[in-house]
């Protein structure tokens, strides 16, 4: 699923066939990941996140639902919680924050180590030491926000637009090679260096027009380890 259409991104000034228009619009949803820390789509992912005072546990996503809580050890992660032994709170509820929310005053005499006469929750985290958990679960909208969704078609047409060359440079560097539209579609990279897959926080998309459209949804949470 795209942030945008491929009607909306052409309207905002995005040109070539559908096939052209698609790979702008994903460029531009992945400088705006990049940009907000968000994903603005139903997606599963798994995110490790501190666990704060009172076992408050903030995570990095907008948080749909949660399928399991487990702690990180040094040796290896631990089993999963119950759910019980945790409560989800979600942005997406007025007044509320993504965060998991870990029953430090509760326990359940049929889990080793969490029973009433064994300190509970609490007790067995102590003994656990675990200072991070992982939580795997759904992230992001339900539906892509109309600012988000106008910020790809813009970001798209502009991504396209300081990709393409001026005549002058075309006639100066015989390694762009530009089409009928005045797109750039060859590129050759002289670094030997390997790339590197992760996303790293940007400090803007590249327009100030879209970063302004963006400002509401910010994220600078811990940072996301892996995704389905």
């Amino acid at each position: 699923m795209a942030y945008c259409s491929i009607e909306a991104a052409k309207s905002a000034g995005v040109t070539g066939d559908d096939a052209v228009v698609a790979a702008w619009i994903a460029a531009a949803q992945e400088a705006i990941e990049r940009y907000t820390q968000q994903v603005f789509e139903p997606t599963d992912l798994v995110v490790v996140a501190d666990v704060g005072a009172g076992g408050l546990v903030i995570l990095p996503r907008r948080v749909r639902t949660v399928s399991a809580v487990q702690p990180v050890l040094e040796a290896d992660d631990g089993a999963s919680i119950p759910s019980s032994a945790y409560r989800v709170t979600s942005s997406k509820v007025l007044g509320q924050i993504d965060a998991v929310r870990l029953a430090w005053g509760g326990w359940n005499d049929l889990v080793v180590g969490a029973e009433s006469y064994n300190g509970g929750w609490l007790g067995l985290w102590e003994r656990w030491g675990a200072e991070q958990v992982k939580v795997s679960g759904s992230f992001g909208y339900d539906e892509v926000p109309l600012l988000v969704e106008k910020a790809c078609a813009l970001l798209a047409a502009d991504l396209q637009a300081k990709a393409a060359p001026s005549d002058a440079d075309a006639a100066q560097d015989e390694s762009l090679q530009v089409d009928d539209e005045g797109n750039n579609v060859a590129i050759e990279d002289s670094d030997d260096d390997p790339s590197s897959d992760v996303v790293s926080p940007s400090s803007s998309t590249g327009s100030t027009q879209v970063d302004a459209l963006l400002a509401g949804y910010l994220n600078r949470g811990p940072s996301l380890i892996g995704g389905v």
